[in-house]
């Protein structure tokens, strides 16, 4: 069997940042796949799966609530890695386009109070299974660390 696309990434030089995963033309439309990569793999600690759930809830409530956005939200989830999540947006992109986007998304969680949205057992399937505290602190070190500095390296994949 051919390995699938994003096994062919070196993860061993992957930083954290924004990439494009892959192009899909679906119909008569452009698909984008965005990798979003929290953690470096292999090289430091993946991210805890309830905080990835927490972050989960929150980031895709921001995202389709985005005024600007939200028409063109597909998809956003976690990797089975824990080290990211994928963001699938109606259309065609690069990794520069969506930087304020997830900018904006990543304060959002970072900064939230409150219930976390559908973390109700009639809401989710796992509703207890979240930690809020530590959601916000790895948001918040996506956003400082990479987000609000956010180099070319961060927005291309290394070569294979």
């Amino acid at each position: 069997m051919q390995k699938i696309p994003s096994f062919t990434i070196d993860h061993e030089q992957l930083l954290r940042g924004i990439y494009v995963s892959r192009q899909d033309q679906v119909g008569s439309e452009v698909v984008t796949t965005f990798d979003i990569r929290m953690k470096e793999p292999n090289r430091e600690p993946a991210l805890d799966p309830k905080a990835v759930h927490t972050l989960e809830h929150l980031i895709a409530t921001f995202l389709r609530n985005d005024e600007e956005w939200k028409d063109r939200i597909i998809y956003w989830g976690p990797m089975g890695c824990m080290t990211g999540n994928y963001l699938l947006l109606r259309g065609n992109y690069q990794p520069s386009d969506i930087v304020p986007l997830i900018q904006r998304a990543f304060h959002f969680a970072a900064t939230f109070e409150g219930q976390v949205p559908g973390a109700t057992p009639r809401d989710c399937g796992n509703y207890s299974y979240m930690d809020l505290p530590l959601a916000r602190l790895e948001a918040q070190k996506f956003l400082n660390e990479v987000l609000n500095n956010i180099q070319p390296k961060n927005l291309v994949y290394p070569p294979k």
